[in-house]
């Protein structure tokens, strides 16, 4: 193996050197001691030889030492150093006559001198040893080397003494040496010294068997002869040494309810003492419970009972009690007392107490036997005797001393009684409600409450009755409320059917009655338990009339209608109601009255739509009104109506508002034709007119549901028909004759011609043909107009208008051009 390394070595030593044979040479240090140092370098071309001198770092040009080596040689030492000096060595590649091809340096130190052995060693615990040495001039730490004959080694560092060498195996022995060392390396070890670690600590269990005792256990520890175990009471200045040779101790005598300080040690057949064991705290059990006592407490009438008992004082930590019942109720406290809740009535309880703490409960209280309060007495009887006095009577319950009855009357008044027998009586008077209850006690106290007996006297009859009609089926009662009613029973009854009506209140309602009926009446009080009163005085009321049915309307004119309908009463007026209502606007109403089957209705006017419905009065009230019958006027005509003619073939027809009218038809009739529109705006554009015509105008006004009015007018004339066949004729001194083709009207007819500069005008009598315009200004262009004349005299302005061109013949009219026809403007 170890030539193994050197090749190894050598093979390395061989790729250094080649890596390096291309520049300077190199030097590194590969070891130290305290005398000498190892030195490699690289090898270096052409070199024969190899030296390596030595000069302390203080004067590192003056050599104290030197050495040879070969040319094949990159590893050589140099001996005869001093331990724990800094040097320089230097290392130069000669050639064959001793030139210096090449040179590096290297600083170092040489390690320590080996150490004086350890001063003393000394066990900390079981598994740590304490070192002591003397420290070495020149180290900057220390290596403490650890070596047993089972194979174990380690070294640990340490920076002074003593030093602590840890996490060893229990009762074990050791061989310690020690080492300096710095930055050059460490010394040989020193000589040995020998050390044993101590036995380990007992591991302890404890528990408190009573609450006088403690026991302590441990599994054995391995080479141990015997055992210390130490204890002390809490808050004491004395501890108490027991010395055993088993693994388990028993100590009696103890105080209860206190802490114990628990601690334990082997010895080693050499006579040490081993590790001492951790402290552990044990706690004897908690003194028994003392002077309790039990009692009821009641709250939001829930029952319990509080269990006390007297506190121990001198004990250690927090104690808890317990409480138990053999009726399966318990309860958990810190303190002295303790609810066992819910108890109930009659019971008998045997309690408990038992006091606990970390280390267990005491024993048990001496047994408390308590006895709850009695249960309240059941099935009370009352019986009412012929004096107005009444006894009320009960069953007996199990551990009751006394009874007490108590009885409430009706107005606030209240009454009790004593008794230790089953029944107590008492003064009763009718038209009372009586609530009544009785209690058991005895020393635990009173019983629950139990059952209320409620006793009520028959009602009085109601005073003060008012029956009145509130409509055609219903009658309306009220009355008084009497004493001891709880519910009123109100009666209707006629020949052929009863009403009845049940309710709390002192009013009642009977619906669905016979209308125009005579009822009797009656109101019977009456309660849960004593009944209904059935002596009470009836009364006698008439319904209102019935409604009128078969409502018929025969419309007479257009503003007359006669209403009839079925009569159905023995006896009343009826009236008869018109309304006017809807989208029509109002118009007021209209009515008739008569003791008969008939009347009418007059002066409806048009456009309106009215709701007939007949209402019989009679001396018991108004009946309902009838269902409703509707009737529709027919719609108004407009009052204003106006033609106006736009052209000579079309004129514009425009009317006022009419009422109820949805649409209109607007007619113009002639004998030479007619023009017609449908429109629903106020106004209408009516073409193919006929100049010159008397027309007839007339407007058919139209419903939304269709119902019609025809409406007619003033008649309307168009306007005289404009000249045709006009003509232009020149007449001497500057004249010009304007012809046209004759007509029969009987208007005269009126001659414009226009100029830029002058205007000329001429007028022919009706039945004339033809008008003379004189001195016309030549050289000018004019616009020549032919119209008839209103009966009003104006133009007609509807024809249409010419143009002509009049030449200059030097002073006078050349020639005259037409230039074509225009329509009005």
């Amino acid at each position: 193996m170890g030539g193994m390394k050197w090749l190894v070595f050598l093979v390395f030593l061989n790729i250094y050197s080649q890596a390096a044979a291309q520049s300077g040479i190199q030097v590194s240090v590969f070891s130290t001691t305290s005398k000498t140092v190892i030195l490699r370098w690289s090898s270096y071309s052409g070199a024969a030889s190899y030296k390596v001198s030595a000069a302390l770092s203080s004067s590192p040009n003056d050599p104290i030492a030197f050495v040879m080596f070969g040319p094949n040689t990159v590893m050589g030492s140099i001996s005869s150093l001093s331990q724990g000096v800094a040097y320089t060595f230097t290392v130069e590649a000669l050639s064959a006559n001793q030139t210096v091809l090449s040179s590096a340096s290297t600083k170092t130190s040489t390690a320590p001198d080996m150490m004086d052995p350890i001063r003393t060693v000394k066990p900390k615990d079981s598994r740590t040893l304490m070192v002591d040495f003397s420290p070495k001039t020149g180290a900057t730490s220390y290596v403490i080397r650890v070596e047993n004959t089972n194979g174990f080694f380690r070294e640990d560092s340490a920076s002074s003494s003593p030093a602590e060498i840890d996490n060893l195996n229990p009762y074990t022995e050791y061989q310690l040496s020690i080492m300096a060392v710095n930055n050059a390396g460490r010394s040989q070890p020193s000589s040995p010294v020998a050390a044993k670690t101590l036995l380990p600590p007992p591991q302890l269990s404890t528990s408190s068997p009573s609450n006088n005792s403690i026991i302590v256990t441990w599994p054995p520890v391995s080479d141990a002869v015997h055992y210390t175990v130490f204890m002390y009471k809490f808050g004491s200045n004395t501890e108490e040494k027991y010395n055993t040779n088993n693994t388990k101790l028993s100590v009696p005598g103890l105080d209860a309810g206190s802490l114990y300080v628990i601690k334990s040690l082997a010895w080693d057949p050499e006579g040490r003492e081993g590790e001492g064991s951790l402290y552990v705290n044990q706690t004897t059990r908690p003194p028994t419970p003392t002077s309790v006592s039990v009692s009821v407490v009641r709250s939001n009438s829930v029952a319990r009972l509080s269990v006390s008992w007297e506190l121990s004082h001198d004990v250690y930590g927090t104690i808890d009690y317990h409480v138990t019942s053999d009726q399966n109720l318990n309860c958990n406290s810190t303190s002295s007392s303790c609810t066992l809740s819910p108890v109930g009535c009659g019971e008998v309880h045997t309690v408990h107490v038992t006091a606990s703490n970390e280390a267990g409960p005491s024993q048990p209280s001496s047994p408390v036997v308590f006895i709850t309060f009695p249960c309240p007495p059941e099935s009370l009887t009352l019986v009412e005797s012929s004096e107005g006095n009444c006894t009320l009577t009960w069953n007996t319950v199990p551990y009751a001393d006394g009874y007490e009855a108590f009885v409430k009357k009706g107005d606030g008044g209240e009454t009790t009684c004593n008794s230790t027998s089953n029944n107590c009586t008492y003064q009763c008077q009718c038209g009372y409600t009586y609530l009544m209850s009785v209690l058991a006690y005895n020393l635990a106290g009173s019983s629950p409450e139990g059952t209320i007996l409620n006793y009520t006297t028959v009602p009085c009859c109601p005073e003060s009755v008012s029956v009145s009609s509130v409509s055609a089926d219903t009658l309306e009662i009220t009355w008084t409320a009497s004493r001891g009613a709880e519910l009123y029973q109100t009666r209707a009854a006629d020949n052929s059917e009863v009403v009845l009506c049940n309710d709390t209140a002192p009013v009642c309602a009977l619906s669905d009655l016979s209308c125009d009926s005579s009822y009797t009446v009656s109101i019977t009080p009456c309660s849960e338990i004593s009944g209904c009163n059935h002596a009470c005085k009836s009364h006698t009321k008439d319904t209102a009339p019935c409604m009128p049915t078969d409502l018929v309307l025969d419309p007479k004119n257009s503003s007359v209608v006669s209403v009839s309908w079925k009569p159905n009463n023995r006896a009343a007026n009826y009236t008869v109601s018109a309304e006017s209502h809807g989208e029509y606007g109002q118009n007021g109403g209209r009515t008739c009255t008569t003791s008969g089957n008939g009347c009418d209705i007059t002066e409806l006017p048009c456009g309106s739509s009215f709701e007939f419905s007949v209402t019989a009065t009679g001396a018991a009230g108004r009946s309902l009104p009838s269902f409703s019958t509707f009737l529709e006027t027919d719609p108004c005509c407009p009052v204003n109506l106006t033609v106006a003619q736009v052209t000579q073939a079309m004129s514009n027809v425009s009317w006022s508002h009419a009422k109820a009218a949805q649409s209109f038809i607007t007619s113009l009739t002639s004998p030479r034709g007619h023009a017609r529109c449908h429109t629903q705006d106020s106004h209408c554009l009516m073409g193919c007119i006929t100049c010159g015509t008397n027309y007839t105008v007339t407007v058919e006004t139209f419903s939304i549901t269709g119902r019609a009015t025809n409406c007619t007018y003033q008649g309307f004339s168009s306007s005289p028909c404009c000249p045709s066949g006009i003509k232009l004729y020149m007449l001497a001194s500057n004249s010009l004759r304007v012809y046209w083709r004759s007509t029969a009207s009987s208007r005269s007819t009126t001659v414009e011609m226009l100029g830029t500069s002058s205007n000329y005008t001429c007028t022919a009598s009706p039945g004339e043909n033809s008008c003379d315009v004189e001195n016309i200004q030549c050289g000018d262009v004019y616009r020549l107009v032919v119209a008839p004349l209103t009966a009003g005299g104006s133009r007609v302005p509807f024809c249409p208008y010419r143009l002509y061109s009049v030449t200059c013949l030097g002073s006078n009219i050349g020639t005259v051009i037409y230039r074509g026809k225009r329509s009005i403007d």
